[in-house]
């Protein structure tokens, strides 16, 4: 089931998500906010391929933005960001982030990789984002409404089956790269 608006406000209230501002619950969807570290991928001539097997990180460089300032993401420039928002979803909820149409039509992309199961507790949500215009550069600032999260209740999983138990990316208070596999739960 999809939750509504008054079912994601008693979400905020319950704790359930953090740093949440209120007055940005729509309908059937929170609005969100970049948080200030971002993961910039380092521009060299000998990068070395990255196995996807092996889960291993991109070459990148931290980044912060200024609390009265912003960053430029460049044409065809790919960073991770992250949300200001911290997520602790119970074994009965899943959630999923979708980027505000007004971000695609600036020509911002997500690489859709916004799946949240349930269980996935601690965390702020990773943003895999990348500005697809040919000739715009695009101007990110701190706080800026970023995307939506869009909550399912379901019947609980499992605690075996929970994110909780599953997961690598929990407890997460700030943008990471990909976890190489020896750090994954067997």
């Amino acid at each position: 089931m999809l939750l509504n608006a008054r079912q994601i406000l008693q979400l905020i209230d319950d704790g359930i998500i953090e740093f949440a501002d209120k007055s940005c619950v729509n309908s059937a969807s929170l609005d969100i906010h970049l948080g200030p570290k971002i993961l910039m991928e380092i521009s060299s001539l000998h990068h070395k391929p990255v196995s996807l097997q092996k889960r291993e990180s991109l070459n990148m460089t931290e980044v912060y933005i200024p609390p009265n300032g912003f960053i430029i993401l460049k044409p065809y420039q790919f960073i991770l960001a992250h949300s200001r928002e911290v997520f602790h979803l119970p074994n009965n909820i899943s959630a999923e982030y979708k980027l505000k149409s007004s971000m695609a039509r600036i020509g911002l992309d997500h690489l859709n990789a916004g799946w949240c199961d349930a269980g996935w507790h601690g965390s702020v949500l990773t943003l895999e984002l990348k500005n697809m215009t040919n000739y715009h550069p695009i101007v990110l600032n701190k706080d800026d409404k970023i995307g939506q999260i869009i909550f399912f209740q379901h019947e609980p999983v499992s605690q075996e089956n929970s994110y909780a138990t599953k997961g690598s990316y929990n407890n997460d208070k700030s943008v990471s790269g990909a976890k190489p596999v020896s750090n994954f739960n067997k």
